[in-house]
């Protein structure tokens, strides 16, 4: 059922209600349900059990009259088939056919545009994902990061919200410093299982890239940094930190730029050092009288924030632990307009969360409580052959991003990316998942993106055959379209717009890969069921035409809203 239809039989109840409850302080709150079988009817309501007790009068009796009153409006009429009262006083309502069939026409008259809202006008939300340390190529969890984020991204487009993309560079700190003493060992001709090998150091080919790249001269750049070039110099390791973080911000660009995953910013943690905002969030939290001194070192009073216990912000040797970054940066999130922030972690940021949320609420600016939202997710493990894959060459220790969108394509890019995006968003972030590349590259209706893209290739496959002018479609007679798997279908069509604005407003764009599940699997039922193009029957093939190629639309915006193609061939 549309959201309008629903609103419409909402005021149906307002206005048979409005002469009872009349004269009373009751202010009925009409909510509609689907019934959980289906052939008590389409819509539930159990408005006449709620208001029964205050208007002193039995529920079944106050439901008939509802019914009565209903049915007797002029504005029912197209829009209620029957309404009948079960039970104790519930109230259940049959939709006309001719409104249940309108959801098509609907769908091809409004196209890209069908299941998209204004909800989230005027709202700014920033979306942090992925926020790799530039120390190594992209591994498998930052994929699922950036599947998950540009979804939920596209997700909180769609209902009018205006979103900024960010990715946080790490770019300060131990991990780099022990990248540079990688690429200086392995520039001086050193390599893993040397003596002169740091212990600590980074052993995947790509140390032996960058150090090869360097002592060549070479100059790279990230999409959004100042080249950085080569000096060859060795001993020069401020040189040779640049140049590697230069280097692996290029690679994990590209590395993006596969997935089909774009930024609207990058914002560099050194900066935050570099313009003073880490200090300046430090004196915020000691001028507000929430911090105090121990042991020399400076700490936070956490816990009356919630947290277990207080916290280190600065150690006794002067250096900051790694939570007070995270506040100074997220106090400038607040500061640049974002009334919404989001982070999208591993499961191991987990213990971060309560004493990032409690450094905000202490600096006392009006940042609301609970800011910023998190979503952690759990690990991916990756089954290829039958056997779980543990490390990459290239990287030394993992597997890169690129790797799983090579091996899911099988050279194909676009095939690979769109098996990698619709598999690691289609569970709750806070599931394990288990990414079997085998199954990516099935070509049956094991493999669940090859299943609903072939449902759309199917669609376009029969009009194709029928040869006539899709656009006229719009027009067609709707009427034919009552067989079971047309009502079916018609129904989970209705439901995408509450669908999208649930998976945005519950942070779980998982729910549009279930969604487009269940509709291919309606549409593939639908196609053995029935025949489309019949030759006895010009109104009902255009009817099923009609009804198909709205389920094309919805499955290419839904497929769109994800980042995987619809290809009308497969």
């Amino acid at each position: 059922m549309l959201a309008q239809q629903k609103q419409d039989i909402a005021a149906l109840f307002q206005a048979a209600l409005a002469p009872i409850v009349a004269g009373t302080e009751l202010t009925p709150n009409i909510v509609l349900e689907r019934p959980r079988d289906p052939s008590h009817g389409d819509i539930a309501c159990n408005i006449a059990m709620q208001l029964a007790k205050p208007l002193k009068t039995n529920p079944r009796e106050l439901a008939t009259r509802l019914v009565a009153a209903l049915l007797a409006d002029p504005k029912a009429a197209g829009l209620v088939e029957s309404a009948d009262v079960a039970g104790p006083g519930f109230i259940n309502l049959r939709v006309a056919a001719s409104a249940k069939q309108s959801v098509a026409r609907t769908i091809l008259q409004q196209g890209e545009a069908y299941g998209r809202g204004n909800g989230g006008a005027g709202h700014h939300a920033i979306i942090e994902f992925v926020s790799a340390n530039p120390t190594g190529p992209l591994h498998v969890g930052h994929g699922r990061q950036a599947a998950l984020g540009d979804a939920l991204s596209s997700l909180f487009e769609s209902q009018g919200h205006q979103v900024t993309r960010e990715f946080y560079y790490n770019d300060a700190g131990v991990q780099i410093a022990t990248l540079a003493n990688s690429v200086q060992a392995r520039a001086r001709g050193f390599k893993p299982g040397d003596m002169e090998w740091p212990e600590s150091a980074y052993n995947g080919d790509y140390i032996a890239d960058i150090a090869a790249d360097f002592l060549a001269r070479k100059t790279v750049s990230a999409s959004d940094g100042e080249p950085a070039t080569g000096s060859g110099d060795v001993n020069d390791i401020e040189s040779i930190r640049r140049f590697a973080v230069a280097y692996l911000r290029n690679e994990q660009d590209q590395d993006l730029q596969a997935f089909g995953v774009k930024f609207d910013n990058y914002y560099l943690e050194s900066s935050l050092y570099a313009d003073g905002k880490v200090e300046a969030a430090v004196q915020a939290l000691v001028d507000a009288g929430v911090t105090y001194e121990q042991d020399g070192a400076l700490w936070l009073k956490t816990t009356d924030y919630g947290d277990d216990k207080d916290r280190v912000m600065r150690k006794s040797d002067g250096t900051f632990t790694y939570f007070v970054p995270d506040v100074a940066y997220h106090i400038q999130k607040f500061k640049r307009g974002f009334d919404q922030a989001i982070n999208i972690q591993g499961s191991d940021h987990h213990g971060t969360i309560a004493r990032v949320r409690a450094g905000l609420q202490a600096v006392d600016i009006g940042i609301p409580k609970g800011y910023p939202d998190y979503i952690l997710h759990k690990m991916v493990t990756v089954m290829k052959n039958g056997e779980e894959v543990k490390i990459s060459k290239r990287a030394g220790s993992y597997v890169t991003v690129r790797d799983l969108i090579e091996w899911s394509g099988n050279g194909d890019v676009t095939r690979g990316r769109d098996a990698v995006r619709f598999f690691l968003i289609s569970r709750k972030a806070d599931t394990e998942f288990v990414f079997d590349v085998d199954v990516a590259l099935a070509t049956n209706d094991e493999n669940p993106v090859y299943y609903v893209q072939y449902a759309h290739a199917r669609i376009c496959s029969a009009l194709a055959n029928w040869g006539g002018d899709v656009a006229t479609l719009a027009n067609a007679d709707l009427s034919p379209l009552t067989a079971p798997h047309e009502a079916s279908l018609l129904a989970k069509l209705a439901a995408y717009p509450e669908m999208l604005q649930r998976a945005q407003s519950e942070l779980g764009p998982h729910q549009v890969a279930f969604y487009l599940r269940e509709l291919a699997g309606e549409l593939h039922s639908y196609y053995f069921a029935h025949k489309w193009l019949l030759d006895d029957d010009e109104a009902l093939k255009l009817a099923r035409l009609a009804l198909a190629t709205a389920t094309r639309q919805v499955l290419r915006n839904g497929l769109g809203l994800i980042g995987v193609s619809a290809p009308d061939k497969m």
